[in-house]
């Protein structure tokens, strides 16, 4: 799917643009998604992922190896 963060599923979100005189127009909130490489050394590869910027802190946090381990748990990696 385009759009969707590979580690949290973010995706895109819908809401208003509320202009001064309270007219509203629809509108998208997209995710701050990138493209990063991430080295997985226990694999000894580079691993390529669009992932938001809530994820490239959980990849800090926790590690990218434990990240993919949970990802894999779930069936999505």
């Amino acid at each position: 799917m385009a759009r969707v963060c590979e580690i949290t599923g973010k995706g895109p979100m819908t809401g208003n643009n509320v202009s001064h005189a309270n007219n509203k127009t629809k509108r998208r909130f997209l995710p701050n998604l990138q493209y990063r490489r991430f080295w997985v050394e226990s694999e000894n590869r580079w691993v390529r992922l669009r992932v938001s910027s809530a994820a490239l802190r959980l990849i800090d946090k926790n590690g990218i190896d434990a990240v993919l381990a949970d990802l894999r748990a779930h069936g999505q990696a």
